[in-house]
């Protein structure tokens, strides 16, 4: 099932997690493709190029190299084309002020990441359904 129309942007510099993230996908047939992208800056670089199609939904880890997910936020929520995108922090931090300049910035969910992995799996199933069910506004391509 796709969640929505369009790729899905993982934004994540743990290689484990990003194989997490995959497998947990194939296990709950999530057939949108998968974009994976190592810090904020490639992300920014991945949205910014137009040959790339945008992507229905981000998530996105806080705790990365280079651009965190922070600082990611305050990029893409001042851009009037990327500022409509969900984007759902899915990270193992579990500081307050993480989740209050998260919710602050925008973001679509704030989710801890669950270390066992049927748990896991079931976040993902819980992203699919939620997002499944929501009407987005229409894209700008």
């Amino acid at each position: 099932m796709d969640i929505q129309e369009g790729p899905i942007l993982l934004v994540e510099d743990d290689q484990v997690d990003a194989m997490t993230v995959k497998r947990a996908f194939k296990d709950v047939h999530i057939t949108n493709d998968l974009v994976i992208v190592g810090n904020g800056l490639e992300a920014l670089d991945y949205l910014q190029k137009p040959d790339n199609r945008k992507p229905c939904i981000i998530l996105l880890d806080l705790n990365m190299p280079k651009m965190n997910g922070i600082e990611f936020l305050k990029v893409t929520k001042k851009d009037p084309e990327l500022k409509m995108i969900p984007i759902v922090v899915l990270t193992t931090s579990e500081e307050e002020q993480d989740r209050v300049d998260s919710y602050g910035l925008g973001v679509a969910g704030y989710i801890l990441k669950p270390v066992d992995y049927r748990k896991f799996v079931e976040v993902i199933n819980t992203i699919d359904l939620y997002w499944t069910l929501c009407i987005l506004p229409p894209k700008k391509e």
